[in-house]
């Protein structure tokens, strides 16, 4: 009787947090490995909110490099995803294959009821993101879809400060997104040999990065769609990317704001940021966590504010920790949101009709 009290009064004075956050870790699959973002999910640090339970991945060659890389048993890996669910029932899947094979996940995946997230952009045309939104609302799945730029402080902020009026009504907005190219950046065999191809990848920088600016300005629009699309695109390395473009520019036009998307292979160091002007000041998001505020003073005039931002706090600054939080009930995402299905649907929906345009040489509308 003493010890049943003493056992009662230790779990009356525990803390709530102690007792009601234990949440088992969402047990992941890894559908492939031939796409490099796959190190953020091998080399993540373990905070307890996910669990690796399985890596699907044929090649055997590539599997071991990257064990012997991140640490992982060689005991994880299975030659293909059906083996992998079979084996492990995975609650999630991860999908760091080619774009083109992301179709074939949410196959495998939703009729089994198992969650998915892909690496940006969600497919490589609208033929096959409808096809996956089919079963993803079928089958009742979370299908999310990740961007390096959904995590970056300075991307909030600046939709906090334009949300906000601090620049007045929005008129334009500036995306540059890109890189050397992947040969010049020593990209990996595995995935230089789909990166590369249009139709594994859906093209070459305009789909790599392109997907960036039109994923950023949808939800800057609030899930608005574009009233056209004009693009050109250029192959400035044709003996590194002989099979794509290289360099693109993508005009998005608005009833009352424009957005000039401009994904390279082709500029002198990596970037991602974004330029966004409003009709009394403008806001640049540098880079991760360098933001500017310019306000306008007279012709040419303007006071600028610098800031340097932390990191957001958890879930909302990890891909995985946001997929373990949606699935578990604890986030739920609006349509515009950076990783959300609808936001994704119009973002292969924009690639496609630059992609058109600049095949065809003229501006296409899009249907409401």
């Amino acid at each position: 009787m003493v010890r049943f009290i003493l056992v009662c009064l230790t779990f009356a004075l525990m803390p709530a947090t102690t007792l009601f956050s234990q949440t088992e870790p969402l047990k992941i699959g890894v559908a492939g490995l031939s796409h490099s973002h796959v190190h953020g999910i091998l080399g993540r640090e373990d905070t307890g909110d996910i669990k690796i339970v399985g890596i699907a991945e044929p090649n055997r060659e590539l599997a071991q490099r990257f064990a012997d890389q991140h640490g992982f048993s060689m005991d994880l890996v299975y030659d293909s995803l059906e083996e992998l669910i079979a084996a492990t029932h995975p609650e999630a899947v991860t999908a760091f294959g080619s774009i083109y094979d992301h179709l074939k996940v949410v196959e495998t995946c939703a009729p089994k009821g198992i969650h998915v997230m892909v690496e940006k952009p969600l497919a490589v045309s609208v033929d096959h993101a409808k096809k996956m939104k089919a079963l993803a609302d079928k089958y009742h799945i979370q299908l999310l879809t990740n961007y390096e730029t959904t995590w970056y402080p300075t991307n909030h902020k600046a939709k906090q400060l334009l949300d906000d009026g601090k620049i007045g009504e929005l008129r334009k907005v500036i995306v540059r997104d890109g890189h050397r190219g992947p040969v010049k950046i020593g990209v990996n065999k595995e995935f230089l040999d789909w990166l590369q191809d249009p139709v594994l990848n859906g093209g070459g920088a305009i789909t790599d990065f392109g997907c960036y600016g039109a994923n950023l300005m949808t939800w800057l629009k609030k899930g608005q769609k574009p009233i056209s699309v004009t693009a050109v695109t250029q192959q400035l390395q044709s003996e590194n990317n002989p099979k794509v473009d290289d360099d693109a520019t993508i005009l998005l036009t608005y009833d009352d704001s424009m957005a000039i998307l401009e994904p390279s292979w082709n500029w002198p160091i990596g970037r991602k940021d974004m330029e966004i002007y409003g009709l009394t000041g403008a806001i640049f998001a540098d880079n991760r966590n360098t933001l500017r505020v310019r306000m306008a003073e007279g012709y040419d005039g303007f006071q600028e504010e610098k800031m340097t931002l932390e990191e957001r706090s958890n879930p909302y600054n990890d891909p995985f920790s946001l997929l373990a939080a949606v699935i578990r009930g604890k986030v739920k995402l609006n349509p515009s949101d950076l990783t959300a299905l609808e936001n994704n649907m119009t973002v292969v929906e924009i690639l496609e009709a630059a992609k058109e345009s600049a095949q065809k040489g003229k501006t296409i509308t899009l249907k409401k």
